[in-house]
Order: structure tokens, then C-alpha cells, then sequence
């Protein structure tokens, strides 16, 4: 017999929703918190008056743009399980963002837009997932709009990212024509009301040969290739196998339309029961599973501002093993300090509760003073480190300026603290007699995005101006090899850290400086080991 502490433990899915943008990620998250009985209805938070924006997009630049811009965390209980919901920003802009979310991730829904199939920033985050060996669960979205064949996106599935698919359910019909949806699991249909979306009849059936289909689609050319349809998939298709869902090989495939709610539940209660509960993680002294009693964790995201009239800043920590207590202490590995974990809160966006128990799949939030860093673990017991955290070489880069002198002490608070998310790199010019403040990201639109919220949270005006710079290395060596080298660059920057970086315009430039100085090792990020 199960304890409490297992039976919580395996009750938790944590997942993450992937897609380009504009697929319908943000509608999708906002429809399993409906069904989830987390909000009333889509864009408010459940007994709050608030303005019908995204629940999940509650950053203002978030609101004016209607894109999501960060990752958000969203938790609720439905039926036996207590779901984790990780919420990504679409645009590539954004991916360092998204990319250490999924870290915190067991499994992934990959959203799909019929019409378009599979895009440019869905093939790079399936990536990701697939590198790791997570299920990957598959919702094609927009069913009431004219797209692209079923068989065809299967295909497609199978050409550009290179994973096998099992249909869960098939449409009958596509747009004007929608019909419904075939559940091959439960031998049932549900069926589409062009009127009124929200309501499903749900017919039980023997099988797509049962006459009843034909009666109720009313439409002798849909049915016959519905029927055809089914008999190459039990034919030629691939067989369902938990065990290759499991390993990231096969993707379950679910059809629907999430802005009607149409199929959103089925996918939500096929998904529960099939996606893993919390899986275990690698340290630095091997690995830590969900059921271990010493309580673990790490960092994969901080966010300042979550609450403008606090100032806070929270670090999102992902429970890895063991329970967590309110006022427990826990070591700070990379400080190598102990810690009490006093004020802490789960989410549903930028709304928050205390929390005062959470266990292994859990994301809570912690109150950080300027403590955290991404990346950093936690443990009860023990000193082990959990695997780094992604980081990416910035490709785009700004010399900063405050334009009032007077709120130059808020100027460095917004930017040491929006640094410390870790979407911006900051770094120093070095042995320039006037110093300069540079930026440097992945993607442009977070300069965007750091102008905003340096207005809009810190009341700060700044000057952005472009440099030509694409790429950033850290460098490392001996001592008169680098003197020799920084004599000769004139692209030198030292980080926050106070380690020297060089900035070069091309890859050009790069690869010439790389073998001129063959005893100088370059590094992509922060993150230099010494052999």
C-alpha cells in the first residue's frame, strides 16, 4: 500500500505547452484552467474583477502586444491529480527564457495549427524536449478552420522533427465541414455544434462501422472517408505503446479546437493518465529520485516585479525530491550556507498563495533578496548540484544609458535586478577611459521588452544604441597569454561577475582571433571549467 507522501508524489504532472506563436498556446493553457475549475472563464482569475486579458500573460507590455513575453506558472487540482501547468513564450525571441522552463518540465504538449503545420519555433523547442527524452503529447489545434489533411500532418510529424505518432482520436470533416471526432480509445463520438462550440453531444459507438455515424453525420461522402481513413490507420498506422510515448519516440495525437473548447478535456483526461508523474533528476553525485525523502530542488527562473506594488522578486524553484515544509532549512549549495525557507507561494499567473506543504513535480515560488541564481539547488541533505541550466552566447547588443541623471540610482537597481532574470547579459567595457554600460540578448525584442519594464517598473527613461557586435565569448588562459591577447582586441567587456569577455562582429573575426591565439580557450557562456 501506497503512503501519503508516494500517493502525492504521483499524483503530480508538471508539463510544459510548446508552439510558434499565434498557434494558440496561451488559449489552450487558459482552457485546461477552465476545466481545471482554476477561473470561471478564460482571461479572468476565478472571483477577481480584472480587465479580460490572458490569465497567463500578466505582464502590462503582455497585455498592450497580446504575446507572452515570459514563462508563467499555473497549478490546479483536477480529479486525483495535482497539475503543474508551464506556460512558454512562442516567440523565438524569447527561447532562453522557454528553454530553462522546460528543464523544470516531465513531459510537453506540442500545440500544432492545423492550417499550418509544423513552424520554424515549434522545430526548435521539440528539440529540446527531445534531447532530454520527455513524452511529448500533441494537440492539433483550429479543427473548425480549413487546414491541412490529418495524414498529412502525421507525415510531416514524422519528416521534420522525426517522431512516429498515434492518433488518439480523428476528425470527421475540417472547417465549414467539422463534424466531429472520432475517440478510437473509447469508441465514441463527439460531436462539433458549429452554434454553439462549447457543448459536445458524446455518443458511445460500436466501432466507425456502427450505422449510428451515418445517421448522425448526415453526410454519406465524410463517413466513407472517415471509414477509410480509420481502416489505413489499423492497417499501416502505428500501434499505440506506452512504453515509446514514454521515451519521447511515439506522440500521441489529439484533435480539437481550444478557442471553442472543443476537445480540450477529452485531451486533458487522455493526457493525465498518461503523462509521468515526477521523474528523476542528474546530479553532480548521481540521481535524485522524486520519492527520495531529502528534500532537493533547483532555480530555473526569476522574476522581478511579479507584485509593482511590492518590488519583490521570486526565484521559481522546481521540487526535485521530498517534501517541502514552510520554515524548513535547506543548504544553499552554491553558497554553501544553510537557508530558511520561510515566505513561500505556488501560482495561478501573477497571482499567488502561501504555500505551507509541496512535494517532488511542485513549483513554488521563494522570496529572493538578491540570494538566487539561476540554476542554483537546494537540498535538505547534502551537497550535490543538479545539472546546469542552459545559457545562451547573446547575439544582439546595446550600449545602455540612464537619460536622467537623477535617477541613476534606480537606473542600476531595474537593471541589476531585470539581469538577474537572466533574459539580458550586462557587461562593463574594460580599459576604456570612458566605461560603458552594454546589453547583449538572444533575441531583439527583448530590448523591447527591457525598455518597458525599466519605465514601467523602475519610472527609469534609458538610451539604446545598436552595436554592431553578433557574438560574445569568455575567454580563459594563462596569465601571458591573455595580457598578450587583451593588447591586441579592442572588444573587451568583463561581465558580472567580473570575467572578461570579447566581442566580435562576426564569425569571421571570431575564427581569426580563435587561431592567432591557440592557447586562449573560448568559451559560448559563463559557465568556464578548467580542465
Amino acid at each position: 500500500m501506497k503512503t501519503n507522501f508516494e500517493q502525492e508524489v504521483q499524483s503530480r504532472r508538471t508539463f510544459a505547452i510548446i508552439s510558434h506563436p499565434d498557434a494558440g498556446k496561451t488559449t489552450l493553457t487558459e482552457k485546461l484552467l477552465y476545466f481545471g475549475g482554476a477561473i470561471r472563464e478564460a482571461g479572468t482569475v476565478k472571483g477577481r474583477k480584472n480587465s479580460k486579458h490572458a490569465l497567463s500573460d500578466w505582464m502590462e507590455i503582455e497585455k498592450q502586444r497580446g504575446i507572452s513575453v515570459t514563462s508563467s506558472v499555473m497549478e490546479f487540482q483536477y480529479n486525483d491529480y495535482h497539475v503543474n501547468i508551464l506556460d512558454t513564450p512562442g516567440h523565438e525571441d524569447f527561447s532562453e527564457d522557454t528553454y530553462r522552463t522546460l528543464t523544470a518540465a516531465d513531459s510537453a504538449t506540442m500545440l500544432i495549427d492545423v492550417a499550418k503545420g509544423v513552424e520554424a519555433q515549434t522545430i526548435k523547442l521539440f528539440k529540446v524536449c527531445s534531447m532530454r527524452g520527455i513524452p511529448i503529447f500533441t494537440f492539433i489545434n483550429k479543427l473548425d478552420r480549413q487546414g491541412k489533411e490529418p495524414f498529412e500532418l502525421m507525415e510531416e510529424l514524422e519528416e521534420v522533427l522525426g517522431i512516429r505518432s498515434y492518433p488518439m482520436n480523428w476528425p470527421i470533416g475540417m472547417g465549414q465541414d467539422f463534424k466531429a471526432v472520432f475517440d478510437r480509445v473509447k469508441n465514441r463520438l463527439e460531436l462539433y455544434n458549429h452554434k454553439n462550440p462549447s457543448h459536445v453531444d458524446i455518443i458511445d459507438v460500436n466501432g466507425p462501422e456502427d450505422p449510428i455515424i451515418d445517421e448522425i453525420i448526415k453526410d454519406e461522402s465524410l463517413v466513407k472517408q472517415f471509414r477509410e481513413e480509420m481502416e489505413l490507420l489499423d492497417v499501416a498506422g502505428d500501434q499505440f505503446d506506452i512504453e515509446l510515448i514514454n521515451n519521447g519516440q511515439l506522440t500521441p495525437i489529439f484533435y480539437g479546437s481550444a478557442i471553442s473548447n472543443f476537445g480540450v478535456q477529452t485531451f486533458l483526461n487522455h493526457f493525465l493518465e498518461m503523462a509521468p508523474s515526477p521523474t528523476p533528476r542528474k546530479s553532480n553525485e548521481g540521481t535524485i529520485t522524486p520519492l527520495d525523502q531529502n528534500f532537493s530542488g533547483f532555480v530555473f527562473k526569476i522574476q522581478a516585479n511579479m507584485n509593482p506594488a511590492h518590488r519583490d522578486r521570486i526565484a521559481f524553484l522546481r521540487i526535485t525530491s521530498g517534501t517541502f515544509k514552510k520554515g524548513m532549512s535547506v543548504n544553499h549549495v552554491r553558497l554553501g550556507k544553510p537557508l530558511r525557507l520561510a515566505q513561500t507561494t505556488q501560482f495561478l499567473a501573477q497571482s499567488r498563495n502561501a504555500v505551507e506543504e509541496a512535494y517532488a513535480g511542485d513549483i513554488i515560488g521563494l522570496f529572493d533578496p538578491g540570494t538566487f541564481r539561476i540554476g542554483d539547488t537546494l537540498v535538505e541533505n547534502g551537497s550535490f548540484e543538479f545539472d546546469e541550466m542552459p545559457h545562451f552566447s547573446p547575439e544582439h547588443f546595446c550600449a545602455i544609458s540612464v537619460k536622467d541623471a537623477l535617477k541613476h540610482k534606480s537606473f542600476e537597481k531595474g537593471i541589476r535586478q531585470l539581469t538577474e532574470e537572466g533574459a539580458i547579459q550586462l557587461f562593463q567595457t574594460y580599459q576604456k577611459v570612458v566605461e560603458q554600460q552594454i546589453v547583449g540578448v538572444v533575441g531583439v525584442l527583448q530590448f523591447e521588452v527591457l525598455e518597458h519594464r525599466l519605465k514601467s517598473e523602475y519610472k527609469v527613461d534609458i538610451r539604446l544604441e545598436r552595436l554592431p557586435f553578433s557574438y560574445a565569448r569568455w575567454v580563459s588562459g594563462e596569465k601571458k597569454d591573455l595580457e598578450a591577447f587583451m593588447r591586441t582586441q579592442r572588444n573587451l567587456v568583463k561581465d558580472r561577475d567580473d570575467r572578461l569577455v570579447v566581442l566580435f562582429e562576426n564569425d569571421f573575426q571570431m575564427r581569426t582571433a580563435q587561431d592567432k591565439y591557440p592557447n586562449i580557450r573560448f568559451y559560448e557562456n559563463s559557465f568556464i571549467k578548467e580542465n
